[in-house]
């Protein structure tokens, strides 16, 4: 497993929100959308992000999103890491997008360098020795705290994030229940990790 072909979000109305996903985030040849009324209360354990080389083209996305249904979560400011912000989608998906960049070199670009998965652990050090037997390299590690995996070639990057830590990182209260209303699709798939995120196999999706 050393890539992530796309991830599904499992939401009310695929068509209502198609639009959104194409047009305000570009993101529709990684990120599918599939019918679900399945119930979802909250944080749903996991951010998706889009990783852009300046200041500007934050502000490009952050301002798409929220002009087509988007609420802002987190306004864009400046960080010790860099620039960014945090919105929520029409359909309750959390999206932070951001930049290791503090000044502008260029205008926006209207494109970003990688989409990111984090997923909230309970137990990142259990969740981590999970995906490691599944194939996955670690890139980087910070303890218990954060672990990003090493998917080069991948679509979609993944990380570990500690639940409570990825909620204050994205502005909301950690507490959840229901569905995750995702999936992932990935070549070891089918499987549930330990925090009960879904794992398929690529062209299962529908």
């Amino acid at each position: 497993m050393n890539t992530i072909d796309s991830v599904t979000l499992e939401v009310p109305d695929p068509a209502a929100v198609a639009d959104f996903y194409s047009s305000a985030l570009g993101v529709d040849k990684q990120v599918r959308l599939r019918a679900s009324q399945a119930p979802s209360d909250g944080f749903r354990g996991f951010t998706l992000s889009l990783v852009v080389s300046r200041p500007a083209t934050v502000d490009g996305f952050v301002d798409a999103a929220v002009d087509a249904g988007a609420t802002t979560l987190k306004p864009v400011s400046k960080s010790l890491w860099g620039y960014g912000g945090v919105v929520q989608a029409p359909d309750g998906t959390i999206w932070k997008v951001a930049t290791s960049a503090k000044k502008d070199n260029g205008p926006a670009t209207g494109e970003f360098d990688q989409l990111v998965l984090l997923l909230g652990a309970e137990d990142v050090l259990a969740s981590k020795k999970f995906y490691v037997e599944r194939g996955l390299s670690v890139a980087r590690s910070f303890g218990r705290k954060y672990v990003e995996f090493a998917l080069p070639d991948s679509p979609v990057g993944l990380g570990l994030y500690g639940r409570k830590g990825l909620a204050k990182d994205a502005g909301v209260s950690p507490e959840g229940s229901g569905s995750h209303r995702i999936s992932i699709s990935g070549a070891s798939g089918p499987f549930t990790d330990p925090d009960g995120f879904a794992w398929e196999t690529p062209g299962s999706e529908n």
